[in-house]
């Protein structure tokens, strides 16, 4: 029963990351994203997959490995995309030359 707890945590804190990857990824837009706290995530989302190996606990290692995915990708897209300009929503639909 233990078990199955841990591995439903793990779904719900691995896959709240999925909606931000995308839509980083197909927005370009990285502009409310924090570089310092997905640095700080990435490192200690490391340091779980460690601590996981060292308990031999099969819901730490596979969670974490997922998520570390899913942030480091969202990190990436953070290091690709911050220094372009990307139109805000407002921006977009106002008329030319206005």
């Amino acid at each position: 029963m233990t078990e199955w707890i841990g591995y439903i945590a793990a779904i719900c804190t691995t896959f709240a990351f999925v909606p931000q990857a995308i839509r980083v990824w197909r927005t370009h837009s990285v502009e409310d994203i924090s570089l310092v706290m997905y640095l700080i995530l990435v490192v200690g989302i490391a340091m779980w997959i460690v601590y996981g190996v060292y308990i031999h606990s099969m819901p730490v290692l596979v969670a974490n490995s997922v998520t570390l995915v899913l942030a480091g990708a969202v990190l990436v897209g953070k290091l690709t995309f911050m220094n372009h300009d990307v139109p805000s929503a407002e921006s977009r639909d106002r008329p030319v030359g206005k």
